[in-house]
């Protein structure tokens, strides 16, 4: 049943995209939506037995990649950090697809548009449910592609296709310095899996790797790269210039990617890695600083937007 949550959007997305021909518009919209409205439903009672119950339920598939000493399984983790972000993802999700099925209703490509949100609903589940972190930078770049074909969804106009590739570079910048994180977690530790890895860190939390001539503390590094993977699908500052071009898309998109999904992706991240953060002080104190800039640079933005437009800022 855990599976099912994560199998089901992509049910949707095969109904939808791939046999959307036979089953017409309105069940293309009819199955894509239902699909991602039980997907919520499963999401609420694996909260209920793993998240309020503080249990985990691992669900190892099958062993994924093995080269020499590295063995990299495919699975499913479940926990309360998890559940939670199941039950925003799927039903932000659902409500999105709700509001589609109205504001897309005279657009002739509606089919492929809710193939798209389906699909993109699935690489997000399988980024917050992942195992390991390579299993999670799958995810992580499904979710980028699923975010270029929304934000590309009206391919004719020019501002839409910059405004996908903006999004799409800018978020490889960022991708460049995971996967480094992610090598050297693979180096330090010899498996991605979150089990084994968070468990590991207690020796060697105090060893120093040479980092362009410099010794660094392994974790610091570690942080580092992974923080900076995060800025940029969070769009943090830096690389945050992707996301207010992301309006090309359509209205749905643009909540989709604010709300729930793309933006929360870079915060899953964190939560996740926690266990690296709390023994790197120095990347606390980057990441608040950071933070704060952000949260300062968009308040003006927001500020000097709606002044442009005739709005007091006793009304803000």
């Amino acid at each position: 049943m855990f599976l099912l949550v994560v199998f089901f959007p992509f049910f949707g997305f095969l109904y939808s995209g791939m046999f959307g021909r036979y089953f017409g518009r309105d069940g293309s919209i009819f199955f894509s939506t239902i699909f991602v409205f039980f997907a919520f439903l499963i999401s609420l009672y694996a909260y209920y037995e793993v998240g309020l119950s503080s249990s985990i339920v691992s669900v190892p598939l099958y062993n994924w990649i093995l080269l020499d000493i590295y063995s990299i399984n495919f699975g499913f983790f479940f926990d309360s950090l998890t559940t939670s972000m199941l039950i925003i993802v799927t039903g932000i999700s659902f409500l999105v697809h709700l509001y589609s099925i109205g504001y897309m209703s005279h657009d002739p490509h509606i089919t492929r548009f809710m193939s798209y949100l389906s699909l993109f609903t699935f690489f997000m589940l399988v980024l917050v449910t992942s195992s390991n972190f390579v299993q999670l930078f799958v995810g992580w770049e499904g979710v980028g592609l699923c975010s270029f074909l929304l934000i590309n969804f009206w391919y004719t106009r020019i501002l839409a296709n910059k405004a996908a590739l903006k999004a799409m570079i800018m978020n490889r910048i960022a991708d460049v310095f995971f996967v480094l994180g992610i090598i050297l977690i693979l180096i330090t530790f010899k498996t991605t899996d979150y089990l084994i890895v968070f468990n590991l860190i207690d020796f060697i939390k105090h060893e120093n790797v040479i980092f362009f001539n410099l010794s660094v503390n392994i974790l610091d590094l570690i942080c580092f790269f992974l923080f900076i993977g995060a800025i940029g699908k969070s769009a943090q500052l830096g690389l945050h210039t992707w996301l207010p071009d992301a309006m090309e898309g359509p209205t749905p998109v643009s909540s989709l990617l604010h709300a729930a999904t793309m933006v929360t992706a870079g915060v899953f991240l964190l939560l996740r890695s926690s266990n690296f953060f709390e023994y790197s002080s120095t990347l606390l104190l980057f990441i608040m600083i950071i933070g704060s800039l952000t949260a300062i640079f968009v308040n003006y933005w927001f500020i000097s937007i709606r002044c442009k437009e005739g709005y007091s800022l006793f009304h803000l």
